[in-house]
């Protein structure tokens, strides 16, 4: 079985977000399943010679964009000696400082650059030989799958190519007017409801959606919910009449970065048969952050984008009721200004009780799995998460609301049958969460229940070789003779 996917990002070459670490971990999960795998991904300004061993290769892509041909070189890497990486390179559309934007705002280009990667793609692949399967991940390369299946005399020898897109997110999908249409070089019947064509828009995700034929999301209940109003985002009828194509498979974590047994950033080692580390890493948490140091005090921690989306609208409205509870939280993020300015003056309110660092510290992220009694996750929606996976392995109990991947991942803990792995929460309101945040309090005053809890959680397997199986298995349902 031979498989290229296709992504804007790849850990360690690009990161913007979690895509990048799926990406990453992925492909090694499902080479050690004995699948043949190559990635494909954009050369950026930041992917250079110095920080990554390229190599150059003899190749130039011919690739159409409107009425131009544009020469793009190819770079080629491994993913830990294992994964074969090939990086298209085109300084004028991804040699710069950002993957899609700065601060300001998206490249007012990203409809034509990734026009371009969308048709870079197929190109490479006459160059690599044609896979049993292209898996295309997010609306960066929705548009591989499109131009496969509407411009197929272009690629010759790609026919029979099954393809498969992954959305991550469903509120991100890459929307641009339709004056842009030129940059596609396929025929304006296409520009309609059935296809491309997305309230008088281009929307390059849909795309891929009608035309790719597996769609999977990164949770099951994820894929579910994408097919109401609520969670949509305008193509839930898009996603119901594809539901026979569409599978939710939950995402993996990586246990050789994300594991208490050898977490170099700890400040104890720990595992489910001996606790006592854990302990340690709290007291070293709570220094660090400059809380007191209090190894009966509960302590949460958040380490989230600072957003509507992942619950902060609820946190703060319930924050002043929380802090006037015995216990302690920690917050690490950035995000919206809105939050960041309620939450630190929170902390000036609330010296002992509330610590913010507004940064991105992948250090103290990993102080706080390990030195945390609880994390809080109360998302709006979540298509998979990662963190409350991470909290499960290190002994420390999510609070989440039942939704997307969190609904999938967390159980509700059963004090009386000593079965869970944490506490869920549904309706969206600061009443729910605060009930929720209270039932996990008086589990923590019981000692004997509260170690119970925390070696389910810590047994709880979301290993990547577990979700590798399972997109092994969407790929050989594909390539079966139909």
């Amino acid at each position: 079985m031979r498989v290229v996917m296709a992504s804007s990002e790849v850990v360690p070459y690009a990161k913007s977000g979690g895509l990048a670490d799926v990406v990453g971990a992925l492909p090694r999960a499902l080479h050690r399943l004995g699948i043949d795998v190559t990635l494909i991904m954009p050369k950026y300004a930041s992917t250079t010679p110095e920080r990554f061993p390229l190599r150059r290769t003899e190749w130039l892509l011919q690739v159409p964009v409107s009425s131009q041909t544009v020469t793009a070189a190819v770079l080629q890497s491994e993913l830990d000696d294992e994964v074969p990486v090939y990086l298209v390179e085109a300084d004028q559309y991804f040699g710069r400082s950002g993957l899609y934007g700065t601060p300001d705002g998206d490249y007012l280009d990203n409809a034509e650059r990734f026009a371009f990667f969308g048709r870079a793609i197929p190109a490479l692949l006459q160059r690599l030989g044609a896979p049993d399967v292209l898996h295309c991940h997010d609306w960066q390369t929705a548009l591989a799958p499109v131009f496969l299946r509407l411009d197929p005399a272009r690629y010759p020898g790609l026919e029979r190519v099954r393809t498969v897109l992954t959305v991550h997110n469903l509120g991100y999908q890459g929307l641009f007017w339709h004056f842009d249409w030129h940059l596609l070089n396929i025929d304006w019947r296409y520009f309609t409801a059935d296809w491309l064509e997305f309230y008088g828009k281009i929307n390059y995700l849909k795309g891929g959606l009608v035309c790719a034929d597996a769609v999977t999301t990164v949770s099951p209940t994820y894929a579910e919910e994408i097919q109401t109003p609520e969670f949509g985002y305008g193509l839930d009828g898009v996603l119901v009449g594809r539901r026979q194509a569409l599978t939710g498979i939950l995402n993996g974590v990586d246990y050789e970065e994300w594991s208490p047994e050898h977490d170099a950033h700890i400040a104890a080692r720990y595992s489910a048969d001996d606790l006592t580390g854990k302990a340690t890493c709290k007291a070293d948490l709570q220094a660090t952050v400059g809380l007191p140091v209090d190894p009966k005090v509960p302590l949460v921690g958040i380490v989230s984008r600072l957003a509507d989306q992942k619950g902060f609208d609820l946190i703060t409205a319930i924050a002043p009721q929380l802090l006037r509870k015995r216990l302690q939280i920690v917050v690490l993020g950035s995000g919206d200004a809105l939050y960041q300015n309620l939450l630190l003056d929170l902390a000036r309110q609330f010296k002992k009780r509330l610590a913010v660092r507004i940064a991105f510290d992948n250090t103290l992220a990993h102080k706080i799995e390990a030195g945390s009694d609880m994390f809080l996750m109360p998302s709006r929606y979540e298509p998979c998460g990662l963190n409350q996976m991470y909290s499960l392995r290190y002994g420390t109990i999510p609070i989440v609301r039942a939704t997307g991947g969190l609904q999938d991942s967390v159980v509700e803990f059963d004090a009386r049958r000593g079965q869970g792995t944490g506490f869920k929460f549904v309706e969206y309101t600061g009443k729910a969460l605060l009930a929720c945040v209270e039932r996990a309090l008086r589990a923590y005053r019981t000692a004997t229940s509260w170690t119970t809890l925390m070696r389910n959680a810590m047994h709880a397997d979301f290993s990547w070789d577990r979700s590798a199986a399972a997109y092994a298995d969407l790929y050989r349902r594909l390539t079966q003779p139909r």
